[in-house]
């Protein structure tokens, strides 16, 4: 089971820091899709760029893991009205399919629980 989680944690890691870097070269299309009541969307874009990079490298290093798996999900949670945003609003998106727009929706609880699991300390190493 450690191996798994391992194997997960650098997947996980990767993901993050790959989206972390299109923050930075689509930049338009994630400032497209931050909702309009949310102020300095560009600003929120590279802040939450620089978030998925730097907490995505973070669950790799044991000593930042756990406080990197805890930021990772607050930021799932922070980027959450975007996705909604993004769903309701297909237009923003239009390279993407509706139907997909909304699926997607479930899965960032997927991601919270996926980021916390590969962050925790295994219940073996603990003691």
């Amino acid at each position: 089971m450690q191996q798994i989680r391992t194997v997960l944690r650098w997947v996980l890691a990767a993901a993050m820091v790959g989206v972390g870097i299109l923050h930075f070269t689509r930049a338009p299309f994630f400032t497209n899709i931050v909702p309009s009541w949310l102020p300095f969307p560009t600003l929120l874009v590279y802040v939450s760029g620089v978030c998925e990079v730097g907490l995505g490298l973070g669950v790799l290093v044991p000593q930042t893991r756990r406080w990197a798996g805890l930021g990772l999900v607050a930021l799932y949670v922070a980027v959450f009205p975007a996705n909604l945003n993004m769903a309701l609003h297909p237009e923003l998106a239009p390279d993407l399919p509706h139907w997909a727009l909304y699926a997607r929706l479930p899965f960032q609880a997927l991601f919270i629980a996926w980021a916390w699991w590969v962050t925790r300390v295994a219940p073996s190493a603990s003691r």
